[in-house]
């Protein structure tokens, strides 16, 4: 695949939130791709938080987001070793406190998903980029 492509791990840890969104940010900002970075940002933020919050009974110490774009949508991935649940788009009432994530995950996305892992799974996220080519990295 013609494009650019980055793979970071991180601990299963709240710090891990606001370095993968730096992470993106910069990435982005180095692509050139400054248009999608709020939506990429706020995505990256929704996954990794979930990844963090409901992967403490995994088999493993580390999440992997992977950032990549092929000149046509800018890729999000976020992999963690949690198997047992897979993520699912729900219907929050007024008076729930949380259940919003994915929520806006599909709002701002254009599409998105979960496959599963050997061990765990992977929840991704595609952002059109609406005719702008990538420069090389």
């Amino acid at each position: 695949m013609s494009g650019c492509s980055h793979v970071i791990r991180l601990p299963i840890e709240s710090a891990s939130v606001p370095t993968a969104r730096r992470h993106v940010r910069t990435l982005l900002q180095v692509w050139r791709l400054g248009h999608l970075t709020e939506a990429a940002v706020l995505i990256t933020s929704e996954l990794v938080t979930n990844a963090v919050q409901h992967t403490a009974d995994g088999i493993g110490d580390l999440l992997e987001l992977t950032v990549r774009s092929d000149g046509e949508a800018l890729s999000i991935e976020v992999a963690d070793s949690y198997q047992w649940a897979m993520p699912l788009l729900g219907k929050p009432g007024p008076e729930d406190i949380g259940g919003r994530g994915l929520v806006l995950v599909d709002l701002l996305s254009d599409a998105w998903g979960v496959c599963p892992r050997r061990i765990g799974k992977t929840v991704w996220v595609r952002l059109l980029i609406a005719g702008r080519a990538v420069p090389s990295c």
